[in-house]
């Protein structure tokens, strides 16, 4: 989105969509649920599947998400001296269930509201606008910028529609199924055998299963499935499975779905009495800079080693944010390893060495460290 930092693009495409979660998380986003009974639909091939999914017409609807997460993190405190609630709710939202209300309006306008048990937490996009807030503490951040204009959001846009360009927008990265599922999408290529499944049931639509399979052998992803409802082409629910684990690692589809244009009030925010509220100014674009001289400080542009799903990235090093290294609730999901430390889960591995460097894959800590060593 116009204010994420940007990674490298078309090496890296394999890696955002595990990579994209966590982001997510750690600005306190997000939000699953299995596909039901198996239902009765014409056959369609993968293919014909594919071109439903980049021909979908939706652009407006409203529903309810649940996010299942059993990714195999480490429990943390979220309560008590020295917790900070927002490092806390970050990583809880990696870990079981949540759910969510999801608003959508075009281009530019969206709206998640996490409705949690201790907390609601919401984020609220209108243009140039992006308020996050969190009742915890009831805090808020509000994100300005130049509103990117409709030609900007075409120009973002592949030359040509199909299955790598499945309606690409400004706030593709609320997490909605469409969202998640566009990064597995656009990076279908050899290293994965695609077929289709039993069609089923979500939030009371019937929907195709498109099935995903790596057919590397060092990846920790098992296989993908996306539900893909059979009259809107619009996905519907996204299910990963990690090897060697019976249960989904990871899940996110919508229990309730609407269609119909959302209120327009539903994107305007305002933050409640006594809230602290952190204003922050994002640029519209990149500003332009100079090469930099041969002394000069390493630009920490990210590295890609590897290709599809074995794909590994890497940062130079003092790329670890210092809040990610002392924060005391980060800390206690990080493992010591030799020369750093590291977040290994059932579909993605993090190591962060002392140096500051950093990898990241859908792979073992092992192939991290043999990146990192090389």
């Amino acid at each position: 989105m116009w204010w994420s930092v940007a990674l490298a693009r078309t090496k890296q495409r394999w890696l955002p969509a595990l990579v994209i979660p966590f982001a997510l998380a750690m600005a306190v986003l997000f939000g699953s649920v299995q596909a039901g009974a198996t239902v009765s639909l014409p056959p369609r091939t993968a293919d014909e599947i594919l071109a439903m999914i980049a021909r979908t017409e939706v652009r407006a609807l409203s529903g309810t998400v649940q996010q299942t997460a059993e990714l195999g993190l480490p429990e943390v405190p979220t309560a008590g001296p020295g917790i900070a609630p927002g490092a806390a709710s970050a990583l809880e939202l990696l870990t079981g269930s949540h759910t969510a209300r999801v608003y959508v309006d075009g281009p530019l306008k969206a709206r998640l509201q996490i409705m949690d048990r201790m907390a609601e937490r919401d984020v609220v996009l209108n243009g140039g606008d992006a308020w996050f807030y969190n009742s915890a503490d009831n805090s808020a951040t509000h994100l300005t910028a130049p509103a990117p204009s409709v030609a900007d959001v075409r120009e973002s846009l592949p030359a040509k529609p199909g299955p790598d360009a499945p309606s690409d927008m400004p706030v593709r990265e609320i997490p909605t199924p469409e969202s998640m599922a566009s990064h597995f999408l656009a990076a279908i290529d050899d290293s994965t055998e695609v077929s289709v499944g039993e069609s089923s049931s979500v939030a009371g639509r019937s929907a195709y299963r498109l099935s995903l399979h790596p057919r590397s052998t060092e990846t920790l992803v098992d296989s993908i499935a996306i539900d893909v409802d059979s009259e809107t082409g619009v996905p519907l629910g996204v299910e990963v499975r990690a090897k060697g684990q019976a249960e989904p690692a990871y899940s996110l589809a919508f229990t309730e779905l609407d269609l119909s244009t959302p209120d327009a009030a539903l994107f305007e925010f305002t933050p409640p009495p006594g809230a602290t509220v952190t204003e922050t100014a994002v640029p519209a674009k990149p500003v332009p800079t100079m090469p930099a001289p041969e002394d000069a400080p390493t630009l920490r542009h990210p590295v890609i080693t590897g290709a599809g799903w074995d794909s590994v990235i890497a940062l130079p090093a003092g790329s670890a944010p210092a809040e990610l290294t002392s924060n005391p609730q980060l800390s206690q999901a990080l493992q010591p390893v030799a020369g750093g430390r590291a977040v290994t889960t059932s579909l993605m591995s993090v190591l962060i060495l002392d140096d500051g460097r950093v990898y990241a894959g859908m792979v073992p800590l092992e192939r991290l460290q043999s990146a990192a060593a090389q």
